[in-house]
């Protein structure tokens, strides 16, 4: 009894230190993985002025009538966050709050929240998200100027009036990676972390 007691202890003993083994393995490949995983940025699509292009230069009105312009040298050296949206967009009503953070956040960005149609068609949209005093605009010529065919879609601008990065944004993560694209000098993080990889397999094949 005593014999088949120690030998079923060891037996366990035995299971237990085999799926320490496992876990401690599949630690590592998770780690691994983590590391080759590259950071996603937002997609940029085709159509519109490209990132390093000169911003097309547009007269519009806010809401509440003010007038803006839109692309240009800015003598106040800030820079534009176009983003387009639209009342019929539920992603676009979720990132409004972090919009106005990322604004408020950011000393030299002027935000302007596009979309285009009649305007009875907005109103209740702007209500119920207190827009009217931010900067939107209702443009067609805006929205065909940068060719938006999907949205969200985000463009940030310079205040040399020059396009610093551009593309789809659902997520907050998106949206930051437009900054850190221009930071770096970039179209996108996409192009970042494709032209790292391409340094690391050079000096690999060196």
């Amino acid at each position: 009894m005593t014999t088949a007691l120690l030998v079923s202890n060891l037996v366990l003993w035995g299971v237990v230190l085999v799926l320490v083994g496992v876990v401690l393995a599949l630690l590592r490949q998770i780690g691994l993985l983590h590391e080759r995983v590259s950071p996603t940025g937002a997609l940029m699509v085709r159509g519109g002025p490209r990132v390093g292009e000169t911003a097309p230069v547009l007269e519009v009105e806010d809401w509440q009538g003010r007038a803006l312009r839109l692309g240009g040298e800015r003598p106040d050296g800030r820079r534009t966050l176009l983003f387009f949206v639209s009342p019929t967009c539920p992603v676009c009503k979720s990132l409004l709050p972090m919009l106005r953070s990322v604004r408020d956040g950011e000393r030299d960005l002027r935000l302007v929240l596009a979309s285009d149609g009649p305007r009875e068609e907005h109103t209740a949209f702007v209500d119920a998200h207190a827009l009217a005093d931010e900067s939107y605009v209702l443009s067609t010529p805006l929205g065909l100027a940068y060719q938006v065919a999907k949205l969200p879609y985000a463009v940030l601008v310079d205040a040399a009036g020059v396009v610093r990065a551009a593309g789809l944004v659902n997520t907050r993560e998106h949206l930051e990676s437009l900054f850190e694209a221009q930071v770096r000098g970039v179209a996108s993080v996409q192009e970042y972390v494709a032209k790292q990889a391409g340094d690391r397999g050079g000096r690999r094949v060196a």
